[in-house]
């Protein structure tokens, strides 16, 4: 991969940042590596597709290679990235054999679009041939793709905060569209006490409900608090969050990934929230409500989502499965088995 030199205009904005751009009025630049290295890792773990041949996961991301950055030009974001990424996956077939295989993607770059991607899914060496491999190179192949337009989203969302400039008002266009959308926000919040809405832009989304049970070894007490405790939410995402634990209150975890408002909390027994992804349609929540059941030695949790995007079910089934239910088990030790 080549370096940055002379003659790159993206060595040249860091020149030049510093000898003319004193304000950071012309060209500023943002190193965005260390944050995509992470994050690729984050996104890609544990993705899962399964079917009839049986089911296969992403156990491991062994290269992530290359570089990313976020420049400003008078005022124009400009994004580069370029890396090149392996994973390992492994496969437990319907009959129990398991396999394991490698994916490889090279070209994950600015100047590709994600669906130009080279996705190589193979066996490992001396592995015997098995359905799982197609499945793989299908809707496992189709998984990955989306994670990566997903970390290509928040890059450039994330890490664009500061590099706009400053308009004739004094506010960054930035913060022109955050003042906006909160107002929307505030507008939508006081006149819908039913599931919310997405956003009037004329184009109705198809939505979807879905439910999910769960045991934890723990009390509904204990439990109830994961779920409100800012500590507690840091420790089972491993990252930050915000957790205003009252009606009203809102929260943002998985760096951002994730975020909303409690409607209604009784303690011990249900909590009720606005809860989105943020790469939905804009101002789209579903309604989360959260049942804690009192079982003796251990607690029974009925999740059940409502107004779910229909192209997103999937994903935030799993993703209430990963990153919620399995991550607050291996945290606190509340392991029991899925319902």
């Amino acid at each position: 991969m080549a370096k940055w030199g002379e003659g790159d205009p993206r060595w040249i904005v860091e020149e030049r940042a510093d000898a003319t751009n004193v304000n950071n009025w012309h060209w500023t630049e943002r190193d965005a590596t260390n944050w995509s290295s992470e994050k690729l890792k984050e996104l890609l773990m544990g993705l899962q597709v399964e079917s009839e041949e049986g089911k296969c996961e992403i156990t491991e991301v062994s290269k992530v290679e290359g570089e990313a950055s976020i420049n400003n030009r008078k005022g124009k974001l400009i994004f580069f990235y370029e890396w090149n990424l392996k994973a390992t996956w492994t496969g437990t077939s319907a009959s129990g054999i398991k396999y394991k295989g490698n994916i490889e993607v090279p070209n994950l770059s600015d100047e590709n679009d994600i669906d130009e991607l080279d996705i190589s899914v193979s066996l490992c060496k001396d592995e015997p041939e098995t359905g799982l491999l197609s499945l793989m190179r299908g809707e496992g192949a189709s998984k990955v793709r989306t994670a990566l337009a997903d970390y290509v989203g928040l890059l450039k969302t994330e890490l664009t905060q500061g590099m706009i400039l400053p308009t004739a008002n004094g506010m960054t266009k930035n913060q022109q569209a955050a003042q906006v959308l909160t107002k929307a926000s505030k507008t939508q919040i006081g006149s819908c006490n039913s599931a919310p809405h997405p956003s009037s832009t004329g184009v109705k989304i198809p939505t979807c409900k879905f439910s999910l049970k769960d045991t934890f070894l723990t009390s509904p007490e204990d439990l109830y608090r994961v779920f409100l405790n800012q500590e507690m939410v840091q420790a089972f995402t491993r990252s930050g969050a915000v957790v205003e634990a009252e009606k009203g209150g809102k929260f943002r975890l998985l760096d951002g990934n994730v975020n909303g408002e409690f409607q209604e909390l009784v303690p011990e027994e249900k909590i009720v929230m606005k809860w989105r992804f943020n790469s939905w349609p804009c101002e789209h929540y579903a309604t989360v409500t959260l049942t804690f059941t009192d079982k003796g030695n251990e607690t029974e949790l009925m999740i059940e989502c409502r107004a779910v995007p229909e192209s997103e079910e999937e994903r935030t089934r799993d993703g209430w499965q990963r990153y919620y239910c399995h991550a607050i088990k291996q945290t606190f030790g509340y392991g029991a088995r899925l319902c």
